[in-house]
């Protein structure tokens, strides 16, 4: 499951990281693998075994390599703002340097690719061991 070459290149330009100076192909290469995204068919990227305790995960060999560049772009700006994140404004000799701009552009960018990655859900599974009624949420409690 490795990130393509125009994957690399469009998460390159979706960041203004036009050459191989500050991130290399390897590098951007995990950044997109770290956001999976379920394929066309919706195919899940990994398959859990859950008869191993801890449940274990294995690649699924029918998922078709899809990612979530948005995501991947929005991480990357963020990282590159914390460059500027102590820099401050300040007044001197009748000059005013706005210094934090920087810091406050680059996390726009990353908001608007935050604003873009794909929708996710998180399927919720109730404990079937779990057979106490100790609790409910929302009850009225009683007055002792």
């Amino acid at each position: 499951m490795a990130a393509t070459a125009d994957e690399i290149m469009r998460l390159r330009r979706m960041t203004g990281e036009v050459s191989n100076s500050t991130y290399y192909d390897s590098v951007l290469s995990e950044y997109i693998e770290a956001y999976p995204l379920n394929d066309i068919h919706g195919e899940e990227p990994y398959d859990w075994d859950y008869s191993t305790e801890p449940p274990t995960r294995d690649d699924n060999d029918d998922w078709i390599p899809t990612y979530d560049l948005n995501a991947a772009a929005a991480r990357i700006w963020e990282e590159k703002a914390t460059e500027y994140i102590a820099d401050y404004d300040f007044s001197a000799d009748g000059a005013t340097l706005n210094r934090s701009q920087a810091f406050k552009q680059l996390m726009a960018q990353a908001g608007y690719y935050r604003s873009k990655r794909a929708a996710g859900t998180i399927t919720q599974y109730a404990d079937a061991d779990d057979t106490t009624d100790d609790w409910i949420a929302n009850a009225a409690e009683e007055d002792d």
